[in-house]
Protein backbone atom coordinates (compact mmCIF):
# COMPACT_ATOMS: atom_id res chain seq x y z
CA UNK A 1 0.00 0.00 0.00
CA UNK A 2 1.34 3.43 -1.01
CA UNK A 3 0.41 6.61 0.82
CA UNK A 4 1.14 9.12 -1.93
CA UNK A 5 0.68 12.80 -1.07
CA UNK A 6 0.43 15.11 -4.09
CA UNK A 7 0.38 18.87 -3.44
CA UNK A 8 -2.91 20.34 -4.58
CA UNK A 9 -4.51 16.95 -5.20
CA UNK A 10 -4.43 15.23 -1.82
CA UNK A 11 -3.43 11.72 -0.88
CA UNK A 12 -3.68 8.54 -2.93
CA UNK A 13 -3.58 4.94 -1.78
CA UNK A 14 -1.61 3.82 -4.84
CA UNK A 15 0.30 5.26 -7.78
CA UNK A 16 -2.36 3.72 -10.02
CA UNK A 17 -5.05 5.82 -8.31
CA UNK A 18 -3.00 8.96 -8.81
CA UNK A 19 -2.29 8.23 -12.49
CA UNK A 20 -6.00 7.58 -13.04
CA UNK A 21 -6.76 11.11 -11.80
CA UNK A 22 -3.98 12.55 -13.98
CA UNK A 23 -5.33 10.75 -17.05
CA UNK A 24 -8.91 11.87 -16.46
CA UNK A 25 -7.81 15.48 -15.98
CA UNK A 26 -5.72 15.37 -19.16
CA UNK A 27 -8.59 13.98 -21.21
CA UNK A 28 -10.93 16.71 -19.96
CA UNK A 29 -8.30 19.38 -20.67
CA UNK A 30 -7.74 18.00 -24.17
CA UNK A 31 -11.40 18.58 -24.99
CA UNK A 32 -11.05 22.20 -23.87
CA UNK A 33 -7.86 22.71 -25.85
CA UNK A 34 -9.41 21.27 -29.00
CA UNK A 35 -11.77 24.25 -29.08
CA UNK A 36 -9.32 26.88 -27.81
CA UNK A 37 -8.60 29.62 -30.33
CA UNK A 38 -5.15 30.47 -31.59
CA UNK A 39 -5.04 33.79 -29.71
CA UNK A 40 -5.49 32.11 -26.34
CA UNK A 41 -2.83 29.50 -27.06
CA UNK A 42 -0.36 32.12 -28.27
CA UNK A 43 -1.06 34.33 -25.23
CA UNK A 44 -0.25 31.39 -22.97
CA UNK A 45 2.99 30.70 -24.84
CA UNK A 46 4.14 34.32 -24.54
CA UNK A 47 3.26 34.36 -20.84
CA UNK A 48 5.24 31.15 -20.30
CA UNK A 49 8.26 32.64 -22.07
CA UNK A 50 8.06 35.82 -19.99
CA UNK A 51 7.85 33.81 -16.77
CA UNK A 52 10.87 31.69 -17.73
CA UNK A 53 12.98 34.78 -18.45
CA UNK A 54 11.82 36.48 -15.25
CA UNK A 55 12.55 33.39 -13.16
CA UNK A 56 15.92 32.57 -14.78
CA UNK A 57 17.72 32.86 -11.44
CA UNK A 58 15.19 30.61 -9.70
CA UNK A 59 15.45 28.06 -12.52
CA UNK A 60 19.25 28.11 -12.21
CA UNK A 61 19.04 27.59 -8.46
CA UNK A 62 16.64 24.64 -8.82
CA UNK A 63 18.81 23.16 -11.55
CA UNK A 64 21.89 23.62 -9.38
CA UNK A 65 20.38 21.31 -6.79
CA UNK A 66 19.78 18.66 -9.45
CA UNK A 67 23.28 19.02 -10.93
CA UNK A 68 24.91 18.77 -7.50
CA UNK A 69 22.92 15.63 -6.73
CA UNK A 70 23.86 14.12 -10.08
CA UNK A 71 27.56 14.74 -9.51
CA UNK A 72 27.31 13.33 -5.99
CA UNK A 73 25.64 10.22 -7.43
CA UNK A 74 28.61 9.71 -9.75
CA UNK A 75 26.97 10.53 -13.09
CA UNK A 76 29.39 11.24 -15.95
CA UNK A 77 30.01 14.53 -17.72
CA UNK A 78 27.69 13.69 -20.64
CA UNK A 79 24.83 13.08 -18.23
CA UNK A 80 25.48 16.31 -16.35
CA UNK A 81 25.69 18.22 -19.65
CA UNK A 82 22.22 17.01 -20.61
CA UNK A 83 20.91 17.96 -17.18
CA UNK A 84 22.43 21.44 -16.90
CA UNK A 85 20.31 24.54 -17.55
CA UNK A 86 22.86 27.06 -18.76
CA UNK A 87 21.78 30.70 -19.35
CA UNK A 88 21.72 29.98 -23.09
CA UNK A 89 19.48 26.97 -22.49
CA UNK A 90 17.02 29.01 -20.44
CA UNK A 91 16.89 31.68 -23.15
CA UNK A 92 16.45 28.96 -25.80
CA UNK A 93 13.43 27.61 -23.89
CA UNK A 94 11.81 31.05 -23.84
CA UNK A 95 12.71 31.80 -27.45
CA UNK A 96 11.39 28.39 -28.50
CA UNK A 97 8.02 29.11 -26.92
CA UNK A 98 7.86 32.45 -28.73
CA UNK A 99 8.82 30.82 -32.00
CA UNK A 100 6.03 28.27 -31.52
CA UNK A 101 3.59 31.14 -30.94
CA UNK A 102 4.72 32.72 -34.21
CA UNK A 103 4.03 29.55 -36.19
CA UNK A 104 0.77 28.96 -38.00
CA UNK A 105 -1.77 27.02 -35.98
CA UNK A 106 -2.30 23.70 -37.79
CA UNK A 107 -5.50 22.81 -35.92
CA UNK A 108 -8.63 23.09 -38.06
CA UNK A 109 -6.78 23.52 -41.35
CA UNK A 110 -8.77 21.96 -44.21
CA UNK A 111 -6.81 20.76 -47.24
CA UNK A 112 -7.39 18.83 -50.48
CA UNK A 113 -11.05 19.90 -50.65
CA UNK A 114 -12.48 18.59 -53.93
CA UNK A 115 -15.94 18.33 -55.47
CA UNK A 116 -17.23 14.86 -56.26
CA UNK A 117 -19.71 14.11 -59.06
CA UNK A 118 -22.50 13.97 -56.46
CA UNK A 119 -21.88 17.61 -55.52
CA UNK A 120 -20.36 16.88 -52.12
CA UNK A 121 -16.93 18.28 -51.23
CA UNK A 122 -14.43 15.91 -49.66
CA UNK A 123 -11.26 17.01 -47.87
CA UNK A 124 -9.12 16.59 -44.79
CA UNK A 125 -9.02 18.57 -41.53
CA UNK A 126 -5.99 18.68 -39.26
CA UNK A 127 -6.88 17.82 -35.64
CA UNK A 128 -5.00 17.27 -32.35
CA UNK A 129 -3.97 13.77 -31.34
CA UNK A 130 -5.58 14.37 -27.91
CA UNK A 131 -3.39 13.50 -24.92
CA UNK A 132 0.36 13.13 -25.36
CA UNK A 133 2.46 11.39 -22.70
CA UNK A 134 6.14 12.33 -22.66
CA UNK A 135 8.60 10.22 -20.66
CA UNK A 136 12.04 11.79 -20.46
CA UNK A 137 15.15 11.63 -18.37
CA UNK A 138 17.81 14.23 -17.80
CA UNK A 139 16.88 17.11 -20.12
CA UNK A 140 14.70 19.58 -18.17
CA UNK A 141 14.29 21.85 -21.22
CA UNK A 142 11.97 19.13 -22.58
CA UNK A 143 9.40 20.33 -20.03
CA UNK A 144 9.06 23.70 -21.76
CA UNK A 145 9.48 22.39 -25.31
CA UNK A 146 6.88 19.66 -24.90
CA UNK A 147 4.42 21.95 -23.11
CA UNK A 148 4.65 24.55 -25.87
CA UNK A 149 4.34 22.16 -28.79
CA UNK A 150 1.47 20.22 -27.23
CA UNK A 151 -0.39 23.40 -26.35
CA UNK A 152 -0.10 25.01 -29.80
CA UNK A 153 -1.17 21.75 -31.48
CA UNK A 154 -4.19 21.49 -29.19
CA UNK A 155 -3.01 18.51 -27.16
CA UNK A 156 -2.96 17.99 -23.41
CA UNK A 157 0.41 16.80 -22.12
CA UNK A 158 1.36 14.45 -19.29
CA UNK A 159 5.07 14.93 -18.59
CA UNK A 160 6.99 12.36 -16.62
CA UNK A 161 10.53 13.63 -16.15
CA UNK A 162 13.35 11.75 -14.48
CA UNK A 163 14.02 11.92 -10.76
CA UNK A 164 17.42 13.47 -11.47
CA UNK A 165 15.71 16.65 -12.77
CA UNK A 166 12.86 16.83 -10.27
CA UNK A 167 13.63 20.35 -9.01
CA UNK A 168 14.34 21.77 -12.47
CA UNK A 169 11.16 20.30 -13.96
CA UNK A 170 9.05 21.61 -11.10
CA UNK A 171 10.40 25.14 -11.50
CA UNK A 172 9.78 25.15 -15.26
CA UNK A 173 6.30 23.67 -14.77
CA UNK A 174 5.42 26.55 -12.46
CA UNK A 175 6.18 28.99 -15.30
CA UNK A 176 4.11 26.88 -17.71
CA UNK A 177 1.11 26.83 -15.37
CA UNK A 178 1.37 30.57 -14.85
CA UNK A 179 1.13 31.04 -18.60
CA UNK A 180 -1.90 28.77 -18.88
CA UNK A 181 -3.70 30.62 -16.10
CA UNK A 182 -2.94 34.00 -17.66
CA UNK A 183 -4.61 32.87 -20.90
CA UNK A 184 -7.63 31.30 -19.21
CA UNK A 185 -6.66 27.77 -20.20
CA UNK A 186 -6.83 24.75 -17.86
CA UNK A 187 -3.68 24.00 -15.85
CA UNK A 188 -4.33 20.31 -16.46
CA UNK A 189 -3.44 20.97 -20.10
CA UNK A 190 0.14 20.36 -18.94
CA UNK A 191 0.69 18.05 -15.98
CA UNK A 192 4.07 17.04 -14.59
CA UNK A 193 3.82 13.66 -12.84
CA UNK A 194 4.58 14.44 -9.22
CA UNK A 195 5.99 11.06 -8.22
CA UNK A 196 9.39 9.67 -9.20
CA UNK A 197 8.14 6.12 -8.66
CA UNK A 198 8.87 4.22 -11.89
CA UNK A 199 5.56 2.42 -11.51
CA UNK A 200 3.95 5.64 -12.80
CA UNK A 201 5.60 5.11 -16.19
CA UNK A 202 4.05 1.67 -16.50
CA UNK A 203 0.58 3.07 -15.86
CA UNK A 204 1.09 5.99 -18.25
CA UNK A 205 2.24 3.91 -21.23
CA UNK A 206 -0.60 1.41 -20.76
CA UNK A 207 -3.42 3.96 -20.30
CA UNK A 208 -5.22 3.48 -23.63
CA UNK A 209 -8.36 5.17 -22.28
CA UNK A 210 -6.76 8.51 -21.50
CA UNK A 211 -3.50 8.68 -23.51
CA UNK A 212 -3.28 8.77 -27.32
CA UNK A 213 0.47 8.65 -27.93
CA UNK A 214 3.68 8.26 -25.94
CA UNK A 215 6.93 10.08 -26.76
CA UNK A 216 10.00 8.75 -24.90
CA UNK A 217 13.04 11.00 -24.57
CA UNK A 218 15.95 9.31 -22.89
CA UNK A 219 18.48 6.51 -22.94
CA UNK A 220 18.25 3.33 -24.92
CA UNK A 221 17.12 1.21 -21.97
CA UNK A 222 14.19 3.54 -21.28
CA UNK A 223 13.07 3.59 -24.90
CA UNK A 224 13.45 -0.17 -25.25
CA UNK A 225 11.30 -0.67 -22.16
CA UNK A 226 8.58 1.63 -23.45
CA UNK A 227 8.63 0.07 -26.91
CA UNK A 228 8.30 -3.36 -25.29
CA UNK A 229 5.62 -2.59 -22.68
CA UNK A 230 3.52 0.23 -24.12
CA UNK A 231 -0.09 -0.38 -25.12
CA UNK A 232 -0.34 3.21 -26.36
CA UNK A 233 1.27 4.05 -29.77
CA UNK A 234 4.87 5.29 -29.42
CA UNK A 235 6.85 7.90 -31.40
CA UNK A 236 10.51 7.09 -30.78
CA UNK A 237 14.07 6.54 -31.86
CA UNK A 238 16.48 4.17 -30.13
CA UNK A 239 19.96 5.29 -31.21
CA UNK A 240 21.61 8.23 -32.88
CA UNK A 241 24.42 6.53 -34.76
CA UNK A 242 24.95 9.44 -37.15
CA UNK A 243 27.46 9.51 -40.01
CA UNK A 244 29.27 12.09 -42.09
CA UNK A 245 30.59 10.78 -45.42
CA UNK A 246 33.30 12.87 -47.11
CA UNK A 247 33.05 12.14 -50.83
CA UNK A 248 35.99 12.14 -53.26
CA UNK A 249 34.93 15.50 -54.72
CA UNK A 250 34.44 17.27 -51.40
CA UNK A 251 35.93 20.69 -50.72
CA UNK A 252 38.60 19.88 -48.10
CA UNK A 253 38.11 23.00 -45.98
CA UNK A 254 34.34 22.47 -45.98
CA UNK A 255 34.72 18.81 -45.07
CA UNK A 256 37.01 19.61 -42.14
CA UNK A 257 34.69 22.34 -40.87
CA UNK A 258 31.55 20.17 -41.09
CA UNK A 259 33.13 17.03 -39.62
CA UNK A 260 34.61 19.05 -36.75
CA UNK A 261 31.29 20.70 -35.93
CA UNK A 262 29.27 17.48 -36.31
CA UNK A 263 31.38 15.84 -33.61
CA UNK A 264 32.63 18.53 -31.27
CA UNK A 265 29.96 21.26 -31.14
CA UNK A 266 28.35 19.12 -28.43
CA UNK A 267 29.05 15.50 -27.59
CA UNK A 268 25.86 14.43 -25.85
CA UNK A 269 23.01 15.08 -28.35
CA UNK A 270 21.59 12.29 -30.46
CA UNK A 271 22.42 14.15 -33.71
CA UNK A 272 26.16 14.25 -33.02
CA UNK A 273 28.31 12.34 -35.55
CA UNK A 274 29.58 9.03 -34.20
CA UNK A 275 31.23 7.60 -37.34
CA UNK A 276 33.22 9.46 -40.01
CA UNK A 277 33.49 7.86 -43.45
CA UNK A 278 36.07 9.27 -45.88
CA UNK A 279 36.66 8.35 -49.53
CA UNK A 280 40.14 6.91 -50.06
CA UNK A 281 40.92 9.42 -52.83
CA UNK A 282 40.58 12.40 -50.46
CA UNK A 283 41.43 10.82 -47.10
CA UNK A 284 45.16 11.82 -47.20
CA UNK A 285 44.13 15.49 -47.49
CA UNK A 286 41.20 15.43 -45.03
CA UNK A 287 42.15 13.12 -42.18
CA UNK A 288 45.51 14.57 -41.01
CA UNK A 289 44.29 18.18 -40.51
CA UNK A 290 40.90 17.09 -39.20
CA UNK A 291 42.33 14.59 -36.75
CA UNK A 292 44.78 17.24 -35.50
CA UNK A 293 41.72 19.32 -34.55
CA UNK A 294 40.17 16.31 -32.83
CA UNK A 295 43.38 15.61 -30.93
CA UNK A 296 43.54 19.23 -29.73
CA UNK A 297 39.98 18.88 -28.43
CA UNK A 298 40.63 15.58 -26.69
CA UNK A 299 38.61 13.34 -29.02
CA UNK A 300 39.61 9.68 -28.94
CA UNK A 301 39.81 8.22 -32.45
CA UNK A 302 39.15 4.60 -33.34
CA UNK A 303 39.88 3.78 -36.97
CA UNK A 304 40.17 1.02 -39.51
CA UNK A 305 43.58 0.00 -40.86
CA UNK A 306 43.69 2.58 -43.67
CA UNK A 307 42.64 5.45 -41.40
CA UNK A 308 45.29 4.47 -38.85
CA UNK A 309 47.94 4.44 -41.59
CA UNK A 310 47.19 8.11 -42.27
CA UNK A 311 46.91 9.30 -38.66
CA UNK A 312 49.32 8.24 -35.95
CA UNK A 313 48.07 7.37 -32.48
CA UNK A 314 44.61 6.27 -33.63
CA UNK A 315 43.27 3.21 -31.83
CA UNK A 316 42.09 0.18 -33.79
CA UNK A 317 38.31 0.13 -34.27
CA UNK A 318 36.44 -3.05 -33.42
CA UNK A 319 33.30 -4.28 -35.15
CA UNK A 320 31.27 -3.00 -32.22
CA UNK A 321 32.61 0.54 -32.68
CA UNK A 322 30.66 0.92 -35.91
CA UNK A 323 27.41 0.35 -33.99
CA UNK A 324 28.23 2.65 -31.06
CA UNK A 325 26.41 5.82 -30.06
CA UNK A 326 29.20 7.18 -27.86
CA UNK A 327 27.62 10.46 -26.70
CA UNK A 328 31.18 11.30 -25.71
CA UNK A 329 34.44 12.58 -27.26
CA UNK A 330 35.05 9.32 -29.11
CA UNK A 331 34.81 8.91 -32.90
CA UNK A 332 34.98 5.90 -35.21
CA UNK A 333 36.76 6.55 -38.56
CA UNK A 334 36.70 4.44 -41.71
CA UNK A 335 38.17 4.91 -45.18
CA UNK A 336 35.93 3.67 -48.03
CA UNK A 337 36.43 3.27 -51.79
CA UNK A 338 33.11 4.56 -53.08
CA UNK A 339 29.78 6.20 -52.38
CA UNK A 340 28.17 2.78 -52.59
CA UNK A 341 30.49 1.41 -49.90
CA UNK A 342 29.70 4.39 -47.66
CA UNK A 343 25.95 3.93 -48.09
CA UNK A 344 26.28 0.18 -47.48
CA UNK A 345 28.09 0.94 -44.21
CA UNK A 346 25.35 3.36 -43.14
CA UNK A 347 22.65 0.82 -44.04
CA UNK A 348 24.33 -1.88 -41.95
CA UNK A 349 25.47 0.07 -38.89
CA UNK A 350 23.31 3.20 -38.83
CA UNK A 351 20.18 3.88 -36.81
CA UNK A 352 18.14 5.76 -39.45
CA UNK A 353 18.56 8.99 -37.51
CA UNK A 354 20.74 11.56 -39.33
CA UNK A 355 23.42 11.12 -42.00
CA UNK A 356 25.29 13.67 -44.13
CA UNK A 357 27.41 13.75 -47.26
CA UNK A 358 30.05 16.38 -48.06
CA UNK A 359 30.46 16.55 -51.83
CA UNK A 360 30.68 18.80 -54.87
CA UNK A 361 29.19 16.06 -57.08
CA UNK A 362 25.47 16.81 -57.49
CA UNK A 363 24.71 13.31 -58.82
CA UNK A 364 26.26 11.72 -55.73
CA UNK A 365 24.45 14.20 -53.49
CA UNK A 366 21.09 13.28 -55.00
CA UNK A 367 21.85 9.57 -54.78
CA UNK A 368 22.72 9.98 -51.09
CA UNK A 369 19.46 11.86 -50.44
CA UNK A 370 17.37 9.22 -52.22
CA UNK A 371 19.07 6.06 -51.03
CA UNK A 372 20.08 6.69 -47.41
CA UNK A 373 17.06 5.58 -45.37
CA UNK A 374 17.28 7.96 -42.42
CA UNK A 375 14.85 10.44 -40.90
CA UNK A 376 17.17 13.35 -41.81
CA UNK A 377 19.61 13.23 -44.72
CA UNK A 378 21.89 16.19 -45.42
CA UNK A 379 24.19 17.55 -48.11
CA UNK A 380 27.12 19.78 -47.12
CA UNK A 381 25.81 20.51 -43.63
CA UNK A 382 26.53 19.33 -40.09
CA UNK A 383 24.35 16.60 -38.59
CA UNK A 384 23.89 18.94 -35.60
CA UNK A 385 21.20 20.76 -37.60
CA UNK A 386 18.80 17.79 -37.12
CA UNK A 387 16.82 19.65 -34.50
CA UNK A 388 13.32 21.07 -34.30
CA UNK A 389 14.51 24.61 -33.49
CA UNK A 390 16.94 24.61 -36.43
CA UNK A 391 14.25 23.20 -38.74
CA UNK A 392 11.92 26.08 -37.88
CA UNK A 393 9.55 23.98 -35.80
CA UNK A 394 10.00 26.24 -32.76
CA UNK A 395 11.14 23.25 -30.76
CA UNK A 396 10.71 19.51 -30.99
CA UNK A 397 8.96 16.99 -28.84
CA UNK A 398 11.42 14.36 -30.00
CA UNK A 399 13.03 12.82 -33.05
CA UNK A 400 11.28 9.91 -34.67
CA UNK A 401 12.84 7.17 -36.74
CA UNK A 402 9.39 5.62 -37.17
CA UNK A 403 8.16 5.41 -40.74
CA UNK A 404 4.48 5.83 -39.90
CA UNK A 405 2.83 9.10 -38.87
CA UNK A 406 5.86 11.25 -37.98
CA UNK A 407 9.54 11.03 -38.95
CA UNK A 408 12.51 13.16 -37.94
CA UNK A 409 12.11 16.11 -35.56
CA UNK A 410 8.47 16.10 -34.41
CA UNK A 411 6.89 19.55 -34.26
CA UNK A 412 3.32 20.82 -34.54
CA UNK A 413 2.20 18.80 -37.56
CA UNK A 414 3.68 15.65 -36.05
CA UNK A 415 1.39 16.15 -33.05
CA UNK A 416 -1.73 16.28 -35.19
CA UNK A 417 -3.49 13.89 -37.51
CA UNK A 418 -6.07 14.34 -40.25
CA UNK A 419 -9.67 13.29 -40.47
CA UNK A 420 -11.92 13.23 -43.52
CA UNK A 421 -14.54 15.95 -43.75
CA UNK A 422 -17.47 16.12 -46.15
CA UNK A 423 -19.38 19.29 -47.03
CA UNK A 424 -22.76 18.86 -48.60
CA UNK A 425 -25.91 20.75 -49.51
CA UNK A 426 -28.55 18.10 -48.84
CA UNK A 427 -27.15 15.32 -51.04
CA UNK A 428 -28.19 11.72 -50.37
CA UNK A 429 -26.69 8.59 -51.85
CA UNK A 430 -28.70 6.74 -54.44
Amino acid sequence: MTDLAIPGLGRFATVADYMQVVGEAARAAARELARADTAAKDAALHAMAAAIRRDAAALAAANGRDVAAARAAGHDDAFVDRLALKPATVEAMAAGLEQIAALSDPVGEITDLKFRPTGIQVGKMRVPLGVVGIVYESRPNVTADAAGLCLKSGNAAILRGGSEAIHSNGAIAACVHEGLRAAGLPEAAVQVVATTDRVAVGHLIADEKHVDVIVPRGGKSLIERIGREAKVPVIKHLDGVCHVYVDASADVAMAVRIADNAKTQRYSPCNTMETLLVHAAIAPRVLPPLCAIYAAKGVELRGDERARALVGGMKAATEQDWYEEYLAPILAVRVVDSLDEAMAHIAKYGSQHTDAIVTQDWTNAMRFLREVDSSSVMVNASTRFADGFEYGLGAEIGISTNKLHARGPVGLEGLTSQKWVVLGAGQVRV
